[in-house]
């Protein structure tokens, strides 16, 4: 019996094959995702599904589409929270909103957003800074599940202590509680938050460019990827930014070991923003 302890050759021929299948019946391309990341996803759902091996799960997987549908919730990241690393919205706020306020109207890309948390996030911090009715947030994610969570604008409301303690040391200017009221076990947002945000599907493996943007937001979705995909991922961010266009990653991202460092001015390195120079 495979164990998820020791990685054999036959697991990752096994993992491989898994992969493989998955693409080949379902259109569903996670080959270049990063082989320990999608190790310990499988093997999640193998327990779960009281299998022995990789191939026992890729028989179930080819002959019944709703384990795919539980794998496919298993392969989605969705680790998120409202102002989720304060000093990030805090730089963001110094650093790019100034130059946002010269624009006439402002596209903004959050890649991988989940369940909409980031994407409401930046709705408030743009409507406090005068900026939200000129701005069409487009948050995007390979998940239709996670998606539909999003559109509802309502979020747990045991977790509102920590969105208000990241939102206040995010420098917000209001009292949190002004963006929501609460219903049962919820805290419902302000359907005003959501009027130019475009909640949509979208994969970034295997998806193209649909817009172009003044601003990208993707934090922590390309540490789960392999060095080949963060680059054709990357293609697909340089391409889609307008000219000076900011690029915002995650902070255990960056673009020192990429070939598109010499694409981007530092703006803020600790905090992974980037403003877009065109390549002469």
């Amino acid at each position: 019996m495979t164990t998820p302890e020791d990685c054999t050759d036959l697991e990752r021929i096994e993992i491989q094959l898994l992969l493989d299948g998955i693409f080949l019946k379902y259109g569903f391309d996670f080959r270049n995702y990063t082989f320990s990341s999608i190790r310990r996803r499988i093997w999640h759902r193998i327990k779960i599904e009281k299998l022995q091996t990789v191939t026992a799960l890729l028989e179930r997987v080819l002959h019944d589409p709703a384990t795919m549908e539980r794998l496919y919730a298993d392969f989605s990241i969705n680790v998120t929270e409202m102002f989720r690393d304060p000093t990030f919205f805090k730089a963001f706020r110094e650093k790019i909103v100034p130059v946002l306020k010269n624009l006439p109207s402002i596209r903004i890309w959050h890649a991988g957003c989940s369940t909409g948390e980031e994407a409401f996030s930046m709705a408030i911090l743009l409507h406090e800074e005068g900026l939200y009715k000129k701005t069409r947030i487009y948050a995007t994610d390979m998940n239709g599940k996670v998606l539909e969570k999003a559109r509802t604008g309502k979020f747990p409301l045991y977790r509102m202590r920590t969105y208000t303690s990241n939102y206040i040391n995010s420098e917000g200017k209001n009292a949190f509680s002004e963006y929501y009221t609460t219903k049962d076990e919820y805290a419902c947002f302000h359907s005003y938050l959501a009027e130019n945000i475009v909640f949509a599907q979208h994969n970034l493996v295997t998806d193209g460019s649909f817009n172009e943007f003044h601003v990208i937001i993707c934090r922590n979705v390309l540490i789960y990827f392999d060095r080949d995909l963060q680059e054709r991922v990357h293609q697909l961010f340089y391409d889609s930014l307008a000219t000076s266009g900011i690029l915002g990653l995650g902070n255990r991202e960056g673009l020192s070991y990429l070939n598109y460092d010499n694409r981007y001015i530092d703006l803020d390195k600790k905090e992974k923003l980037y403003q877009k120079q065109s390549l002469s």
